[in-house]
């Protein structure tokens, strides 16, 4: 399957997939490095929600939380997790809102699907417009330098449609701005297997031009990927959580 077909074909089988997924502790995390960076204020904005997990339980936490994404079938699935919230069919690098956000939030590296480097860059100026002063943007990413090729992650899940086997890999050629999340993923039903294929283009970037792309916007925090313990990134491992307050 070609593009991003998975999100298109298999939108009724995203939450399998990403079924081992502490969202709970995800957000739990961010709502604490809102209090330690931020400022007070429960308006919040989730870009590339999916089917809107975060979402409900940013809500249950008694936030005014509303998603953002560009996928039809995804938002109308978040929706029905979270009617009391507002879903817009936007593309996070090019998006507007019409009140300032206290706390926007890009999880699962989605930050990564902006592709290219200057789309990433428009991203991150549509982040900034959308706060308001003082806000914070939380987001997870990984160092295209410390990207292991040969590193998979897999898992199994059951469901009535039949058995599941997930299998997602970050894959980076060794220099450029590109890189790739290679997505495979295998349905057995009735003694029948059916086979998907995806690979989904996207922005390839070090810690370090990362820090440059968010410094005019925002004073950064870089933290290690703990969703446990907030710590201070220790320089050497290749993913990390970024809190950036808005200047």
């Amino acid at each position: 399957m070609p593009g991003n077909a998975l999100y298109t074909d298999l939108s009724g089988y995203y939450d399998l997939m990403c079924a081992d997924i502490d969202y709970s502790a995800q957000s739990h995390c961010v709502r604490r490095l809102q209090q330690l960076f931020g400022k007070a204020g429960t308006r919040h904005l989730d870009l590339a929600c999916g089917t809107g997990p975060h979402v409900r339980h940013f809500l249950d936490a008694g936030f005014l939380s509303n998603g953002l994404d560009i996928n039809q079938p995804m938002l109308d699935k978040a929706a029905l997790r979270c009617p009391e919230a507002q879903f817009s069919l936007q593309d996070m690098c090019d998006f507007s809102v019409d009140q300032p956000f206290d706390l926007i939030t890009c999880f699962l590296y989605s930050i990564h699907y902006s592709g290219g480097i200057e789309r990433l860059r428009a991203c991150l100026a549509a982040v900034h417009a959308a706060l308001a002063d003082g806000g914070l943007f939380c987001f997870n990413a990984v160092d295209k330098n410390r990207i292991d090729n040969a590193s998979c992650v897999s898992h199994r899940a059951r469901h009535a449609d039949g058995d599941f086997s997930f299998t997602s890999a970050w894959h980076y050629p060794g220099s450029g701005e590109q890189q790739s999340l290679k997505l495979f993923i295998e349905r057995s039903t009735d003694g029948q297997s059916q086979v998907w294929h995806d690979e989904h283009p996207m922005v390839a970037v070090s810690f370090d031009e990362l820090g440059e792309l968010l410094r005019p916007y925002f004073h950064v925090q870089v933290l290690e990927h703990d969703y446990e313990k907030i710590l201070p990134w220790d320089q050497a491992s290749g993913n990390a959580l970024f809190a950036c307050v808005k200047i």
